[in-house]
This record gives structure tokens, C-alpha cells and sequence, in this order.
């Protein structure tokens, strides 16, 4: 591999030392129409190989249940995909972590890959830890270098026993935010109606469809803010609010989705997932998409909102630095 200044490699050994697998990295990006191949370096001792044969397995797995709670024979995970020959996983999901809470125990819930190599005389064969190698990978997305149009709403609300209304437009300063950016919500109200808008409301929420036997949606607020700005009848009001979703505001909320991390590492909320093709259902994993809610509360007149879609992700970094070997976890 080499000892150049800046080259970074992962290493991780069996427990009985005679296979070792190298990584040039740990994360790999899924690019939509292609996905970076799985690639790397096994170094196995050939006099303990004699007559047996080496594999690498490469599995995409979503635990939903924490190991110790594992009865009956009941297992809380399920393996979205095995391959021991194909290394470039197609339409599967990237790595997501969903956030634990205090008592829990063991793994994560979430979407992880795993790539684990073994010595043996056939694939059927039980594969023994002291011969086995297994390295956590990622399946990440970075942002595209094309950002989508400006997020813009509108809606009109008539009042009962008025003919008049309340017009509401919102929209956001870009459609693409990277992970600490605050993002900035423009809120336009025209009140032609005789009620009084006593408060304003401004919320960015986390969905995440969950694809597993069935699917369910989860939303879950990351960054909020309430103004006493009111909007008297007959009277226009304009102004921009700035949030900023962070996961270190939002570390004690249980079943939050985080970006996959790897061991020792921090993370932070998950990325949007960007998929080209929804259809197939079985494979998709956890689907997480953001939108900043915009809410009126209006005086004997009920609640006035829009929501605006965004993405949130992380910029393609660049090539990134290499340095000296250091073990895998």
C-alpha cells in the first residue's frame, strides 16, 4: 500500500491473524447512475489456506431491534442484500443510524453495510470468527452540483361569513442546503381579512419512510422558532426568519435518522435521500426528506400553513487526503 505521506488506509485482522483486509476508504458514493465499486485488498498467510478458499461477502442489513433483544429464535434485522461475488450494490439504501435513546443498548437501528471476508473449504460452510474479517462500510450521497428551483408556496384562507381573505406566501433562499447552513425562510402575509394574525410559526421537520415490511412516515421537528409577530386586519407583513437544523440541538429525540457513522466517529441528521427510481419498494431502506413548515395562528380563525420541500446534504468533497495505515473497527 505504500507509505506516501497523506495515503490513508483501513486495516482490520482476524482474530487468529491470518486474514487481512485493506480498504482505501469507507465510504462509498452513490453517484445515481452508478455506484463506486466495493474495492480493496484481502492478504491471507498461504500456509494456513492449505485447501480452503477465500470469499468476501458484501452485506446491506436493516436492524430495527437492539440484539439483546433478540427471543424465541426471533431476529430484530433483516438483510436487505448478500453478495459473496457482486461488489457494486445497485438501488439500496444509504447507510442511515436512527438515533437511540438513553437506556438503549448494542447497535443502532438503521441501514448498514458490512464486508466481511473468510477462509473455508466451500460457501456453505459455517464461517468461524477466528478466520473471518468484518469491516462496516458506508453507502453515502453528496449533493448534486445542480441544486433545483427556489422553494415558493402560496395559499389563500377565506374566513367564514367574509368574503375577504388572507393570502400567504413563503419561500426559501435556495433549494439545496448544506449540514450547518442556516437557511433562510421569507414570509409574505396580505391580510384583507378581518382577523388578526397574532403569531407566526416557522418549523423544519425530518420525514422518514421507513420501507420494511410495510411502510410507515415519522416526522420529527429539528430546528423551530415562534414569533409574537402579528398581522392587524387590512395590512401587509413581510419578513425573513433563519433556522438552522443541527443534530447537537436534537441529540436527545429517540428514532431521529442520522447519517450512518462509523465507529468513534460523530455523525450528523441524515441526509436527504435522493432515488432515481421509487418502484421498487423492497429495497429502499429508510427514505429521509425535509420541509420547513410555515404557520399562521390566526385570532378565532383557526391555524393558516404551507410546507416547502429542501434538501440537506453535504458537499462532494474534495480528493481526500491520504496518510499511514491505521486499523479498521
Amino acid at each position: 500500500m505504500g507509505d506516501k505521506a497523506g495515503t490513508r488506509v483501513f486495516k482490520k485482522s482476524s482474530p487468529n491473524c491470518k486474514v487481512t483486509v485493506y480498504l482505501g476508504k469507507r465510504d462509498f458514493v452513490d453517484h445515481l447512475d452508478q455506484v463506486d465499486p466495493v474495492d480493496g485488498v484481502i492478504l491471507v498467510d498461504p500456509e494456513y489456506l492449505k485447501d480452503r478458499k477465500v470469499f468476501v461477502t458484501l452485506t446491506c442489513a436493516f436492524r430495527y431491534g437492539r440484539e439483546d433483544l433478540d427471543v424465541l429464535g426471533l431476529s430484530f434485522r433483516k438483510d436487505l442484500y448478500i453478495s459473496t461475488f457482486q461488489v457494486i450494490p445497485q438501488n439500496l439504501p444509504c447507510s442511515v443510524t436512527l438515533q437511540p435513546g438513553p437506556e438503549d443498548t448494542g447497535k443502532a437501528c438503521g441501514v448498514d453495510f458490512e464486508i466481511r471476508a473468510f477462509c473455508a473449504k466451500s460457501i456453505e460452510e459455517k464461517i468461524h470468527k477466528r478466520n473471518s474479517v468484518r469491516l462496516v462500510i458506508r453507502k453515502v450521497q453528496y449533493a448534486p452540483e445542480k441544486p433545483g428551483p427556489q422553494p415558493m408556496v402560496e395559499t389563500t384562507r377565506s374566513f367564514l361569513m367574509s368574503d375577504r381573505s388572507l393570502h400567504l406566501e413563503a419561500s426559501l433562499d435556495k433549494e439545496l442546503y448544506y449540514h450547518g447552513e442556516p437557511i433562510s425562510v421569507n414570509v409574505h402575509v396580505t391580510n384583507n381579512s378581518t382577523k388578526t394574525v397574532k403569531r407566526v410559526k416557522i418549523s423544519v421537520r425530518q420525514y422518514a419512510d421507513i420501507c420494511l415490511f410495510s411502510t410507515a412516515q415519522y416526522k420529527c421537528p429539528v430546528a423551530q422558532l415562534e414569533a409574537d409577530d402579528q398581522v392587524s386586519s387590512s395590512s401587509t407583513f413581510c419578513k425573513v426568519y433563519t433556522l438552522t437544523p443541527t443534530l447537537d440541538k436534537n441529540r436527545e429525540k429517540r428514532g431521529l435518522a442520522l447519517d450512518g457513522k462509523l465507529k468513534h466517529e460523530d455523525t450528523n441528521l441524515a441526509s436527504s435521500t435522493i432515488v432515481k427510481d421509487v418502484t421498487n419498494k423492497e429495497v429502499l431502506g429508510i427514505l429521509v426528506s425535509y420541509r420547513v413548515k410555515v404557520k399562521l395562528v390566526v385570532s378565532r380563525g383557526g391555524d393558516v400553513s404551507v410546507e416547502l420541500p429542501f434538501v440537506l446534504m453535504h458537499p462532494k468533497p474534495a480528493e481526500p487526503p491520504v496518510s499511514r495505515p491505521q486499523s479498521g473497527t
